[in-house]
């Protein structure tokens, strides 16, 4: 490590201000992350914040934004946190699958049944 480089963990630090686990509501790895409204300017952000609201301007799940950004979980969540925080992001837990069958394969089902 040369004298410019503090190295990876002073560098993680910094980008959670040293806190380990994400401000309200916890998410995991499949919840969803998109942005909200405009991206602020530049200066109003760090590059992983703006990394992150431009890649979730689409629906995406938490461990792909953790792979964009090649940072490990826990300080990923620890940014989605303080985008959340800042009303920058939505953060959704993806529903379960039985909630994301529509009404008509239910009437499907319902007529298959019916006509044995």
């Amino acid at each position: 490590m040369s004298g410019d480089d503090p190295g990876p963990l002073i560098r993680l630090f910094g980008l959670t201000g040293g806190r380990a686990r994400p401000q309200g509501e916890t998410f995991d790895l499949v919840a969803i992350v998109t942005t909200i409204g405009d991206i602020p300017e530049p200066a109003d952000l760090i590059p992983e914040h703006r990394a992150v609201l431009t890649l979730c301007r689409r629906p995406t799940p938490v461990a792909d934004v953790a792979a964009h950004l090649r940072l490990p979980l826990n300080i990923t969540r620890v940014i989605l946190g303080d985008l959340r925080r800042d009303g920058l992001l939505a953060i959704d837990r993806p529903r379960p699958v039985a909630q994301t069958i529509d009404e008509r394969i239910y009437r499907e089902v319902l007529h298959g049944l019916r006509s044995l």
